[in-house]
């Protein structure tokens, strides 16, 4: 059975940082991405960042560009969302997601976090 169980998260002032974690297990993920998404109460899911799990570049959405960095573990199974100099438009429920859709594979989400930015 794929899982992907997310920690981290959580309330933090603007200009402070978090860091979310998703541990996948359950299959082998080399043919996959994994990505962070994002959705506002209100607004649609959005795109934050996502990699190879074989390694390659990542790619990140303009809006965190900078302040955000995407990074796994292979040792550990997981992948990380380093989140920096956060603001309060950040504050959202956050998902992890392998995408095996390129390679005609499934989509496997994570259980969801929640950031809250005050400021």
């Amino acid at each position: 059975q794929v899982q992907l169980v997310q920690s981290g998260g959580g309330l933090v002032q603007a200009g402070g940082s978090l860091r979310l974690s998703c541990t996948a297990s359950g299959r082998t993920f080399s043919n996959y991405r994994m990505a962070w998404f994002r959705r506002a109460p209100g607004a649609e899911r959005e795109f934050v960042a996502d990699m190879p799990w074989s390694g390659g570049s990542p790619n990140y959405a303009d809006s965190v560009k900078g302040r955000f960095t995407i990074s796994r573990d292979n040792a550990k199974n997981t992948v990380y969302l380093q989140m920096n100099s956060l603001k309060s438009e950040d504050s959202a429920a956050y998902y992890c997601a392998a995408d095996g859709t390129v390679s005609g594979l499934g989509v496997y989400w994570g259980q969801g976090t929640q950031v809250t930015v005050s400021s």
